[in-house]
């Protein structure tokens, strides 16, 4: 699995903007099988700067399979206009440094993909 991470630091645009944009842009992410999940978050010290975190089973199915595929044209029609707004946008591959607390907040893709167990005991 990788994760890409894109970073905006918005100038023309509102957060909200973009916000609503990948609400919409979202569903094609969730309808392409090469994405196993995503999260749009937004800085609270300055709500200008905004992150979007994204996984991909690799970069190979992001590039040649997402960016090929049927669903690529609709989710670009929909970010377009925050391109100029980018400040990073890469690829990045898991270190095995990793914790969480909980897994309830996990996207299901990622706890499937990571072998986190459903099962919880008291």
């Amino acid at each position: 699995m990788i994760v890409e991470y894109i970073r905006y630091d918005l100038k023309t645009h509102t957060a909200e903007q973009l916000i609503d944009s990948y609400r919409r842009a979202g569903e094609h992410l969730k309808a392409a099988p090469e994405c196993l999940g995503f999260e749009l978050t937004r800085c609270e010290e300055a709500p200008s700067l905004l992150i979007l975190r994204i996984l991909w089973r690799s970069t190979r199915d992001h590039v040649e399979g997402f960016r090929r595929g049927p669903h690529f044209a609709p989710f670009l029609r929909e970010i377009r206009p925050y391109f100029d707004e980018i400040a990073e946008m890469r690829h990045y591959a898991e270190t095995g440094v990793s914790w969480t607390r909980f897994t309830m907040g996990f996207p299901r893709a990622l706890r499937d993909a990571c072998g986190i167990s459903w099962t919880f005991s008291q």
